[in-house]
Order: C-alpha cells, then sequence, then structure tokens
C-alpha cells in the first residue's frame, strides 16, 4: 500500500498543534503552545473534528468513519458530533479556520477518496491546526479497493503519532479464544480480528480447546496450547498465511505458556517435568530444545524482553506465585514482585520500559505495571477477575480479559498505562486469552 506527503498548504505561522509535532520531528521547540499531556493530574482528550472524505461517498464515510472510532477509543482525542460541523470543507481549499475555532476544536482532518481508470484506490487526508490556520502534514495512499478499511487505520496512527509523540498501533490485529456454549461445555476456537473487532475470522474450529495463544512479533506465526483427545496439552504453532500447523515440544510431556523470541525464530515455554515445570527455549528450525530452569517450582508462563538479553516468568519457587526476571540463557533469577498476593502472567512492554501482569489479592484480580528490576508497581485496573495482559505495540495499552463469574464468561478491555482510560474492545461472544501483534505496516 504505497503513500507520499501530500505537500503542506502553510496560511499562518507555526504554533498550537504544530508545536507539539514539532517535538518528534525537529526536537523542543522553544515555547509550546499546544501539547497533549498524557498521564497528568490535568489530562483532557483533544478537540478534533474529523470531516466526511470527499470523492466516493461509499468509501469516504467507512475510510472517516474508522478514524474517527479510532481516535475516539484512544481515550486521548474527543471527536467532534456531525451535526456541529460549520461546514463541508473542500479538500483542496484551506477551510474556514475562524468557524472551526468557533466549536472548540484544536485539530481537523479532512480527506477525499478517488478511483483511477483501473478501480484503485486514492485516499488522500490533511491534518489541520485549527488554532494556528497551518496544515501539519499529508499523506496519500494507493491501493486496491479492499484496503479501505485498513487505509482508515493507517490515517489514525498519522494522526495519533503527529499529535501524542507515542507510536502507532491503530494498524495491528488481535487474537484471542473465542468461547460459545454452556460454561460447562464451551467450545474454545483461535479467532483473530483487526483491533477495533472487525473483520473476525476463525483460526480454528473449536474441536480441541485453545489456550494461551501469543504473537509472533517478527513472523505471521501463533503460538498456543491445545489438548487433543488422549494426549497431554501441547504447544503448536500455526501460520496465518499458509493455515500450516505444527506440533512443538515432546509428545509425552505437557507444553505450555508458549512465547516467541523477538526474531521469532525460537520459543520460550513451560514443559511439565512429573510435579514441576521448567522453562525451555526451542530452535523452531531445528526443534532443539534446552532447558533453563530447573528445579522442584513451577516455572511458567515466560516472555522475553524486546532485546531478547532477558526473559521474565512466573515461579512459586518462593512459596506463592512471583514474578522473576533471569538473563536469556536461565542466568542470575531474581524476584521483581513483592507486596501482598500473587503476581502472575507477565508480559514486556514492546517499549521495554514496563512488564504487565496480574496480581491477586482479597478475591480481586488487578492488571497492573512496574519496571524490569520491579520498582514503580502501579495499578491499572482492579476488579473481580482480570488476566492475560499484552501490549499494543506502541506500549501505550494494555489489552487483557475480564471474566465476571457466573453462567456468563470473559470479555476483552484494554486500559492504558496511565490508568486514565479504560475501553471494552468488541468480539462475537465471550473471549479470553487476548495477544496483539505487532504493526502490520510492511507485512
Amino acid at each position: 500500500m504505497p503513500s507520499r506527503p501530500l505537500p503542506r498548504r502553510r496560511t499562518a505561522p507555526l504554533a498550537a498543534l504544530l508545536a507539539l509535532l514539532a517535538l518528534a520531528l525537529f526536537g523542543a521547540p522553544a515555547q509550546a503552545q499546544l501539547q497533549l499531556r498524557i498521564g497528568g493530574g490535568a489530562f483532557q482528550p483533544l478537540p478534533i473534528a474529523i470531516t466526511d472524505f470527499a470523492g466516493d461517498p461509499s468509501l469516504g464515510g467507512l475510510v472517516s468513519g474508522v478514524v474517527t472510532n479510532n481516535l475516539r477509543r484512544s481515550g486521548y482525542f474527543t471527536p467532534l458530533d456531525k451535526a456541529r460541523f460549520p461546514e463541508a470543507p473542500q479538500f483542496d481549499a484551506a477551510p474556514n479556520f475562524e468557524a472551526w475555532r468557533g466549536t472548540g476544536v484544536q485539530g481537523l482532518v479532512t480527506g477525499r477518496v478517488s478511483r483511477d481508470a483501473s478501480g484503485r484506490l486514492k485516499v488522500e487526508f490533511r491534518l489541520w491546526d485549527v488554532t494556528a490556520g497551518q496544515q501539519i502534514t499529508g499523506q496519500q495512499y494507493a491501493t486496491d479497493p479492499a484496503n479501505a478499511r485498513r487505509t482508515g487505520h493507517l490515517i489514525s496512527d498519522a494522526v495519533y503519532t503527529k499529535i501524542t509523540g507515542l507510536g502507532p498501533w491503530f494498524d495491528s490485529r488481535i487474537a484471542f479464544v473465542d468461547e460459545s456454549g454452556p460454561k460447562e461445555n464451551r467450545r474454545k476456537r483461535l479467532m483473530v480480528m483487526d483491533q477495533d473487532g472487525a473483520n473476525v475470522r476463525a483460526i480454528t474450529s473449536g474441536e480441541n480447546a485453545i489456550v494461551a495463544p501469543r504473537y509472533s512479533p517478527a513472523t505471521q506465526d501463533i503460538a498456543f496450547m491445545t489438548q487433543a483427545t488422549g494426549h497431554p496439552p501441547r504447544v503448536q504453532v500455526i501460520n496465518l498465511e499458509t493455515g500450516t500447523r505444527q506440533a512443538v515440544g515432546n509428545a509425552d510431556s505437557m507444553s505450555a505458556s508458549p512465547r516467541f523470541s523477538p526474531d521469532g525464530r525460537r520459543l520460550v515455554m513451560s514443559v511439565q517435568q512429573g510435579g514441576n515445570a521448567d522453562i525451555v527455549t526451542m530452535d523452531l528450525a531445528s526443534k532443539v530444545q534446552k532447558p533453563i530452569t530447573n528445579g522442584m517450582a513451577i516455572d511458567t508462563s515466560p516472555t522475553y524482553a524486546p532485546d531478547g538479553s532477558q526473559i521474565v516468568f512466573e515461579s512459586d519457587r518462593g512459596g506463592s506465585q512471583q514474578v522473576y526476571v533471569m538473563g536469556a540463557d536461565g542466568s542470575n533469577p531474581r524476584r521483581i514482585s513483592f507486596g501482598e498476593g500473587s503476581a502472575s502472567q507477565p508480559a514486556w512492554s514492546p517499549r521495554g520500559d514496563l512488564i504487565a501482569f496480574t496480581r491477586q489479592r482479597k478475591g480481586g484480580f488487578a492488571i497492573c505495571v512496574m519496571k524490569p528490576d520491579g520498582t514503580g508497581e502501579r495499578v491499572l485496573t482492579e476488579g473481580f477477575h482480570n488476566e492475560g495482559p499484552t501490549f499494543a505495540p506502541n506500549g501505550q495499552y494494555v489489552l487483557f480479559f475480564r471474566d465476571p463469574g457466573g453462567q456468563g464468561g470473559g470479555k476483552l478491555y484494554m486500559v492504558d498505562i496511565t490508568g486514565k482510560v479504560e475501553q471494552p474492545v468488541p468480539t462475537p461472544s465471550y473471549a479470553s486469552d487476548p495477544t496483539w501483534s505487532p504493526l502490520l505496516a510492511g507485512r
């Protein structure tokens, strides 16, 4: 999906929104007049307007609707209701900035969707600083009409990153366990969807239950645990492009909690040996396994640091479930979770700055984060039963599932790392065990 920048239309000196965007492009300006301060006590979402994209009426509305929904769901923007739009600006002309200022918005997105003679789409957008009367950026994309929604995600990422200075995440997918049927006999299928809940597709049939899927950070593979009748639970890897599946590990022992190395060439997982469980690594090409923990404890849920140098895992070696960090070869294991209750299911942020985990205490389950050395622990959300944290590609959001108990089932939610934004993530039915893909761009 090739793209190229649109020329900037300069109608006023740089100010306001551009001042914030310059932080990412040119270094900090001397006096930034507008800044979206995420995480501060006085944080307020940025008022923004996304107009219906001109050109093709059906696809234009689709693309602008995707952008509007994405920015609203991020929690960092408040899109203006269409009923309050003062005009329908022409894409090739500057908007009526004075009229837009009257609505209170600070940013404005305009766009156009057209088709060439072969039927391919050209999708264009411009981002304007309303306060300064200044175009900030613009881009155009040439693509197949089937990619119209995805173009909306790419535009959302462009707007989000320019205004917040954070990395992109809208152009990504989520894999999860879809649960249907009665509580005592749930069918658990692996499903994949866009991060906003669109384009859901089943990857497995539900004949065998699926548990704990995890995306590869480098390939189109997902690893998960499943159990066939008469066999112990075992890790399998499925390729989303070809549909090919392979079982990994020894057939006579239970393997669980698979996670990929940053380059996608190895798995780290937990293998049960008698009454204990050890962590092993496996080269996916040679299938050679190498144990990196060895003891009487139950070591599980291992996850690589984004640079591959360390592994975070959970273990009961100290008497209760807690989170530990060790070298990628198993060296120097050290406990990093302390405080009341147990800690489990650690997940390392793609930025490397935080580890998310589940803390259980006093009958409640909290999704927490802490630094890799165990300091700075804080609760993002807490309730009856929250589990399974996984980070967005930009490390700014944590996806998890919440099960209220009873005859109901789990639902997916995401919370940002400040704990100020929490949103439900739509799924067709009950859902659990989510895993966030890397960005799709370039894949």
